[in-house]
């Protein structure tokens, strides 16, 4: 079963937490709302988020500090969150360690952009590129029978050249990006149509569906079904 990634949201304002919370969740994240600066130390340890969403005004501990002791330990992603939109206030939040800096009140797909952009910088354990049998050089991914050039929009398969649709191409060379990494309809969606087209996630479903007609599983990777959730390009060490 595909584990969802963690999001830590710290900050006072319930109503807040919990909207940010509701947004995510539609992203197919797992999150935890924490109201204080002294919680979410405690809680780091025991949720072991992917990434934190840290108010900066907090009672007692404020959003610096908090990110002052997360640094001395891990390097977590970090996005502050805050409604003092001051250059000093930024610059002083980017240097204690966060990766990024949203000021209140923002647009909801916007966060969710921001959390998607950050996440990505960061690659996951599981997917370091050494451990599996694939080169990613430039706009140019390679496994055994299967390179997909996206720099010219070429696909070769078992040596041969394959006739994609640029979307087909997209979808599949952003997969096969990220080995092993699970990925919602919606994400997929936003990441290869963006946020303004105006459908819904059966264009996906469609489009996996071609490329799985051009391009056939092979024994160390394949395009996998994550039933309830959506599809990972997974690969296997053999």
């Amino acid at each position: 079963m595909a584990v969802k990634q963690k999001i830590m949201i710290v900050d006072d304002d319930t109503s807040i937490a919990e909207l940010i919370s509701l947004y995510l969740r539609k992203e197919c994240f797992d999150t935890l709302c924490v109201e204080d600066g002294e919680e979410a130390l405690r809680q780091f340890e025991e949720y072991g988020p992917n990434l934190i969403l840290l108010d900066l005004m907090l009672p007692g501990m404020d959003g610096y500090e908090v990110c002052r002791e997360l640094r001395k330990t891990s390097k977590v992603p970090i996005i502050m969150l805050s409604a003092k939109g001051e250059i000093f206030d930024k610059v002083l939040g980017l240097e204690l360690g966060a990766d990024d800096y949203m000021i209140k009140p923002f647009d909801s797909k916007e966060l969710v952009a921001r959390v998607k952009a950050v996440l990505r910088r960061f690659t996951p354990e599981a997917a370091k590129p050494e451990e599996f049998p694939n080169e990613k050089q430039g706009d140019c991914v390679i496994y055994q029978d299967l390179l997909i050039n996206q720099t010219n929009y070429a696909v070769t398969y078992l040596g041969k050249q394959v006739e994609m649709p640029p979307k087909e191409l997209e979808l599949l060379y952003f997969l096969a990006s990220h080995p092993n990494q699970v990925f919602t309809r919606e994400q997929l969606l936003d990441h290869i149509w963006g946020y303004e087209y105006i459908g819904d996630t059966r264009t996906v479903d469609v489009h996996v569906k071609r490329v799985r007609e051009k391009i056939k599983d092979r024994a160390n990777w394949s395009i996998a079904t994550v039933w309830g959730i959506g599809y990972k390009f997974e690969v296997k060490k053999v």
